[in-house]
C-alpha cells in the first residue's frame, strides 16, 4: 500500500474520533455550569467533569491517528481529510439529539465529500520537509501570534454575544492548524528515541498550543451555539494548517496548469459546505448556549 493510501486511511479514522469527541465535549461545555466563567475557570470545571474526559479520550485517540497519518503524509493531504470529520458529526449528533439529517443537510455533506475527493486527488498534494527553521518560525508568530491576540481581545470586547463564539472558534482552530504541522516536527524525531525528542524544538510548544487550543475550544463551544462556532474552527484549522505547510515546510499542490481554477472553486464550495453543515447540525436540535 502506498504511503499516501496509509495517510488517507489514517486521517478518515482521526476524522471519526474527532468528530466523537467533539460532540461529547461541546454537550459537556454547556451542561458543566450554569455561571458565566472565564476560558481557565471553564476549563478547570471540564478536567473535574467525567463526561468531557470521556470526549477527551476519544479525540486523544484521533490526534494519535493524526499524527500517524502525518507520517505518512503532508499536511495538506492530511488536513483536507480531517474536514470530514463533520461528515461523521452530523449523524452522530443527530442521533444523540433524537432528530433526523434533513435533505439540505445531506446535500451539503455530499458536495463537501465530493470536494474533499477533487482537493485530494487534483490537487495532489506533495510531502515536504517535515521541520522548519528557526527563520520561518519567527515569521509565523510575527504574523499569526497578533492575529490570535486581536481574536481575543475581540472575544473580550463583545463577550456575550456570537460573534465571541466566531473569534474564540478562530483562534481555536488556527491554533489546531498549528498543532498538526508542530506534530509532524515530532513525529519524525520519534524513531531517534526518547533524548532525541526531548531536544526537539518543536515539541514544547506542541504540547502548550495542544493545551491551549484545547482551552479556547471549550470557550468557543460554549459562547455560542454549535452555529456560530464550529464553522469557524472547522474552516480555520485546515486553512491555517495548509498555509503553514505550503509556506515553511514546502509542500506544494500539483493540479496543473488548468487545475488551478477548478481547484480554487471546489476550495470555495468546501467552505462553504463545511458552513452550511455546522448551521444545520446546530440549528436542529444542539444545547442553547448558556446564560451568565
Amino acid at each position: 500500500m502506498h504511503k499516501s493510501d496509509i495517510a488517507t486511511l489514517l486521517a478518515l479514522g482521526a476524522a471519526l474520533l474527532f468528530a466523537v469527541g467533539d460532540v461529547i465535549q461541546q454537550r459537556s461545555a454547556h451542561d458543566v455550569t450554569d455561571e458565566q466563567v472565564g476560558h481557565v475557570a471553564l476549563f478547570l470545571r471540564l478536567l473535574r467533569d467525567k463526561k468531557w474526559w470521556l470526549g477527551s479520550l476519544v479525540a486523544a485517540g484521533g490526534f494519535v491517528l493524526q499524527a500517524a497519518a502525518l507520517g505518512f503524509g503532508s499536511v495538506l493531504l492530511v488536513q483536507a481529510l480531517l474536514v470530514t470529520s463533520l461528515l461523521f458529526a452530523l449523524p452522530l449528533s443527530a442521533r444523540f439529539a433524537g432528530r433526523r439529517i434533513t435533505r439540505s443537510q445531506w446535500v451539503w455533506a455530499v458536495l463537501l465529500a465530493i470536494a474533499v475527493a477533487v482537493v485530494v486527488t487534483v490537487g495532489n498534494p506533495s510531502k515536504g520537509q517535515a521541520r522548519a527553521g528557526f527563520e520561518p518560525w519567527m515569521w509565523v508568530i510575527a504574523t499569526l501570534g497578533p492575529l490570535l491576540a486581536l481574536c481575543l481581545l475581540g472575544a473580550r470586547v463583545f463577550a456575550g454575544k456570537p460573534v465571541a463564539a466566531v473569534l474564540l472558534g478562530l483562534v481555536a482552530g488556527s491554533l489546531w492548524g498549528l498543532f498538526a504541522v508542530l506534530t509532524k516536527g515530532v513525529v519524525d524525531q520519534l524513531d531517534e528515541g526518547i533524548l532525541a525528542l526531548l531536544k526537539t524544538p518543536e515539541l514544547y510548544p506542541w504540547a502548550v498550543v495542544a493545551v491551549s487550543a484545547t482551552a479556547l475550544q471549550q470557550s468557543a463551544f460554549r459562547a455560542g451555539s454549535m452555529a456560530v462556532s464550529l464553522p469557524a474552527v472547522t474552516v480555520s484549522e485546515p486553512v491555517v494548517g495548509s498555509i503553514l505547510g505550503l509556506a515553511i515546510l514546502g509542500e506544494m499542490l500539483r493540479p496543473g496548469r488548468s487545475g488551478w481554477v477548478g481547484l480554487g472553486l471546489v476550495v470555495v464550495v468546501m467552505v462553504v459546505a463545511i458552513v452550511e453543515l455546522a448551521r444545520g447540525e446546530a440549528t436542529s436540535g444542539e444545547p442553547a448556549p448558556a446564560s451568565g
